[in-house]
């Protein structure tokens, strides 16, 4: 018995297929065009919304969107890689109708309209929460370190000029100084041309290395982000009133402001220390007031909680002192034999 044999690759059909008739109904593709189709692009602030009467023909924004959202789903973010996808692969293929823009084309969307693409995120979460993916009432709020691409010396070199350039300027204005005007213009060149002028240095796991700390607001019922952000702070208590006025911006739901701040009950995925909820770094006493204002409920178990907590927090406490105290007294035992004189008789 032989193998399973294929199609000859010159064999003809009398009924071609239809890249229709490859896309499942249940695609993830149909989602993407029928959430695309429906947007206001002119009302998010796409440049190009309309098509213009003179001039060479562009690509539709909406095009360039629902490639850029398929790159989004399938971790695929660099354009020359969604450039060679939408030449060979048949799902984009039926999602933008065998068009296959540079890479160039790609890149300068994503750089002109992250203001619209946010917009349009916004968008696809209120829709999510429509047909029930996301519920909208408990929200957790956290931050990640991810390692930038700029060495720890690039990051350094660059600090140092900045340094360099803010003691010219202090010295400039207290006394008469004679300054190399070309070392100041090689220093601004060598700061115009660093990749990532606004990243810092940022404690983690792997010890003090160039990064940046990103936000995510997650909803609970399926675990899908609702709001994102990256930001150059290190700590996280300053990222939480703003992800969770995002939050409640983008979900819309049942979170009630109390004292101008918008609140969300909010709770911990990583289960860290129950005075520390969210982001880290908020104060036991402001968390304490915000949950006693909302639910009585989660305020009795948050509550309980901090008590246990607190409880076997003493007992190791009591253990410890426990075990120095008898290591001392033997310590002490041992000390006096050792000195002991012997009677004389």
């Amino acid at each position: 018995m032989g193998f399973v044999q294929g199609e000859g690759r010159t064999q003809g059909t009398l009924f071609p297929v239809t890249l229709e008739e490859l896309i499942p109904q249940d695609h993830v593709c149909r989602v993407i065009d029928a959430f695309v189709d429906r947007l206001d692009m002119a009302g998010l602030e796409f440049e190009r919304a309309e098509a213009a009467e003179t001039g060479r023909p562009g690509y539709d924004p909406r095009a360039l969107l629902k490639l850029y959202l398929y790159g989004y789903l399938q971790q695929i973010r660099s354009s020359w890689r969604l450039e060679s996808e939408c030449r060979r692969n048949i799902e984009l293929m039926w999602l933008l109708g065998r068009l296959a823009p540079d890479h160039k084309t790609i890149a300068e969307f994503r750089r002109m309209h992250r203001a619209g693409v946010t917009a349009a995120g916004a968008k696809l979460v209120r829709l999510a929460r429509s047909v029930g993916l996301v519920k909208g009432e408990w929200i957790a709020i956290d931050g990640s370190k991810f390692q930038a691409v700029s060495s720890a010396k690039s990051v350094r070199a660059r600090e140092a000029l900045e340094h360099y350039l803010e003691q010219l300027e202090q010295s400039d204005e207290q006394d008469e100084v004679v300054i190399d005007p070309s070392a100041v213009a090689s220093a601004l060149e060598k700061l115009r041309q660093h990749p990532e002028p606004e990243v810092g240095f940022m404690r983690t796991a792997h010890g003090l290395i160039p990064a940046y700390n990103v936000q995510a607001a997650v909803d609970a019922k399926h675990a899908l982000i609702v709001v994102q952000q990256v930001t150059d702070h290190a700590a996280d208590n300053r990222s939480l009133q703003p992800m969770a006025e995002a939050a409640q911006a983008v979900v819309g739901g049942s979170g009630q402001p109390i004292n101008g701040v918008a609140y969300f009950r909010i709770y911990d995925l990583r289960s860290t220390y129950p005075t520390r909820l969210s982001a880290g770094g908020v104060a036991d006493e402001w968390v304490t007031q915000l949950l006693r204002q909302s639910d009585s409920k989660v305020f009795k178990k948050y509550s309980q909680m901090k008590l246990r907590i607190q409880r076997e927090a003493l007992e190791k406490m009591n253990c410890l002192a426990n075990e120095m105290t008898a290591e001392v007294t033997t310590a002490v035992q041992e000390s006096k034999s050792l000195c002991t004189v012997p009677a004389q008789f």
